[in-house]
């Protein structure tokens, strides 16, 4: 059988946002390929639970910082 693997999963480029119940301190993240993918998502999950915007991933990397999105 051999180990499992130990390497990082290689992130798609494109837009990340993290999905977290409130109070929680880690989540699911969410790909979308467009920011207005990302906005649509984000107006879905904003209402009942934390977003949290990791930004634009090129090359594996994020390009932005962490934001955290509170509803208006």
């Amino acid at each position: 059988m051999g180990r499992p693997a130990t390497k990082p999963k290689k992130l798609k480029d494109g837009y990340y946002i993290e999905i977290r119940n409130k109070g929680a301190k880690s989540g699911i993240k969410l790909y979308s390929s467009t920011e207005d993918q990302m906005n649509r998502t984000i107006k879905t999950y904003e209402r009942s639970k934390e977003v949290v915007i990791l930004g634009e991933s090129k090359n594996g990397k994020f390009v932005n910082s962490e934001e955290f999105h509170v509803v208006d």
